[in-house]
């Protein structure tokens, strides 16, 4: 059946990368594509939730695993990088759409250091041939020096990372890129010991209108409170309907 999700395999930079594409029961719906956090998957809680309810609203959605993470190839410490994960990102949007099976109208969605690669991607994005639409990010940090939690220390999926690491491939001030942004909505926690919440503010000033900042007061890196997941739920399909001007059903 259609609107049953399909394992699409893709190559970026010569790594085969996994991911899934959910497709409602629509001739060529419109699509949102994930970007997954630092050491994410395309199983992260949040890109789950989009995987349902955006189906449930007749838009498709693609989340993938980047590069050393998940099930696709490639080393973590090896291939990690902003600019890696901008390629993959870009290749991922290029995959669906040659299946021929979505519109060219497209929004993104990035959490954490997925958010960063959605700015990063912003720009090349707009030289495709597609409408791009709007974006939703969770968490992004904009400033990488203003990260404060720094995972060094290694852990089930990767060794321990020296600083060196995020000094090479992890520095970025994407402000400037930010610039380009319009259709944005923003959320971030008050309390994040990770992406500290001035990034969030440092987004929504140099974005273009239409934009929308969502503070959750006490709010953590992963949005673990149930009242806040709720209102991401809402919020964010509320907004990819807006960004493609779908109605509600």
């Amino acid at each position: 059946m259609k609107n049953l999700p399909q394992k699409i395999n893709f190559i970026s930079d010569g790594l085969m990368l996994k991911g899934i594409l959910h497709l409602p029961d629509t001739h060529n719906p419109p699509l949102v594509v994930g970007s997954h956090g630092l050491e994410g998957s395309k199983e992260s809680a949040k890109q789950k939730v989009l995987s349902r309810i955006l189906v449930l609203n007749n838009i498709a959605f693609f989340r993938f695993d980047h590069r050393g993470c998940g099930e696709s190839q490639g080393e973590f410490i090896k291939e990690t990088s902003l600019e890696k994960r901008t390629i993959d990102y870009l290749n991922a949007v290029k995959c669906v759409l040659d299946l021929g099976i979505t519109s060219s109208n497209i929004a993104v969605f990035g959490s954490s250091m997925g958010g960063a690669t959605c700015i990063n991607a912003w720009n090349q994005l707009l030289q495709m041939d597609i409408a791009l639409c709007g974006a939703i990010l969770c968490s992004a940090p904009v400033k990488s020096r203003t990260i404060e939690n720094i995972p060094l220390h290694g852990n089930d999926k990767r060794p321990a990372l020296p600083l060196s690491f995020f000094k090479k491939n992890l520095l970025f001030n994407l402000i400037d890129k930010a610039k380009q942004l319009s259709n944005v909505l923003i959320f971030h926690g008050d309390a994040d010991t990770t992406v500290p919440v001035s990034n969030a503010h440092d987004i929504y000033n140099a974005a273009k209108k239409p934009k929308k900042l969502i503070i959750h007061q006490n709010g953590d890196h992963q949005m673990t409170s149930k009242k806040d997941q709720t209102e991401f739920e809402i919020e964010s399909i509320v907004w990819f309907l807006k960004c493609f001007d779908v109605h509600l059903n």
